[in-house]
């Protein structure tokens, strides 16, 4: 299991039809090697490098993905080693974080209901890992592993949590906190999932009731944080590992934060405005968590994608 308790991956998507029909310049490039992101001067007139002395911000992450990265390329060096830890019994979290509008739900969740590997994103591909792996163990004769997956889904909108399986999705859940569960969220539903196209079927349903509406930035902004967690629970019987069972429980939290915007440029007003303004208060608390972590021995493992 790696050291770090937090590793940051950044992906630059390519410039959408907006973009090119104004001739916007790109001004991001991404160095491989040294995994790094270099932002050029708007009017340089040649591709810079990492020494050149026109760069204006050099910045160094733990992998780096140009905008003609594959799904499955940022899956494999972002999620792929941490669900496999999950299913070890440890918890771990992938969030996306980045502006509105710069590729955090396509990379998180892909195009909904698409069949092209290439087109799914973290979420629905880490389900795959995760019965992939579970059907492997059940076919190993001599296995004695039972294994136990349950999901939930929520959304943090205005600062209020609603659970996205609910049939009342919109009613505001509270957060307890318990001397053996520690914090959790009260009357949060909890399904068990037995295959792929069932905990699918969860995610679509989720989706579905999510907070979203358009700004200048975004026709389809995500006004809300969603956390799709998988917990997986494996029991080894006695009479296979001697003595008492042996059972593991591992946690995998799946983010897909709302997008930090300025109100200048979405230029938003009323609800929209509200909306932003709590975004950006709730993410700037999460900055604050991020930099304990860092500062902070952890047990859990993170991975984070921009």
């Amino acid at each position: 299991m790696p050291s770090e308790c937090v590793r940051v991956s950044v992906r630059c998507r390519p410039m959408n039809s907006s973009e090119k029909q104004r001739g916007c310049q790109k001004i991001v490039v991404v160095d491989h090697k040294r995994m790094a992101i270099e932002i050029k001067k708007p009017d340089a007139k040649k591709e810079s490098t990492l020494v050149d002395n026109e760069t204006d911000r050099q910045f160094t992450f733990d992998s780096v993905f140009d905008d003609n990265s594959l799904q499955s390329e940022v899956y494999e060096h972002t999620a792929y080693d941490l669900v496999k830890q999950v299913m070890q019994g440890y918890n771990g979290t992938i969030f996306a974080y980045g502006q509105t509008g710069c590729g955090k739900t396509f990379t998180m969740e892909g195009v909904r209901n698409t069949t092209d590997p290439e087109l799914k994103g973290i979420i629905p591909t880490t389900f795959q890992q995760i019965f992939t792996t579970i059907n492997k163990e059940n076919m190993i004769e001599g296995t004695y592993k039972q294994f136990l997956v349950r999901t939930s889904y929520i959304e943090i909108y205005n600062e209020e949590v609603r659970d996205l399986l609910s049939d009342n999705p919109k009613q505001r859940l509270d957060i307890k906190e318990d001397t053996e569960k520690g914090i959790y969220v009260k009357n949060l539903i909890q399904v068990t999932v037995n295959s792929i196209e069932q905990i699918e079927d969860l995610m679509h349903k989720g989706n579905n009731n999510r907070s979203v509406g358009a700004t200048l930035m975004n026709a389809d902004s995500s006004r809300s944080h969603s956390l799709f967690t998988i917990t997986i629970e494996t029991c080894e019987p006695a009479e296979a590992v001697g003595g008492k069972d042996k059972i593991r429980v591992g946690k995998l939290n799946l983010v897909d934060l709302a997008g930090s915007e300025r109100q200048s440029k979405t230029q938003a007003s009323g609800q929209r405005l509200k909306e932003a303004t709590k975004i950006n208060l709730s993410l700037s608390a999460l900055g604050n968590v991020i930099s304990a972590l860092v500062t902070n021995s952890g047990t859990s493992n993170g991975r984070l994608a921009y």
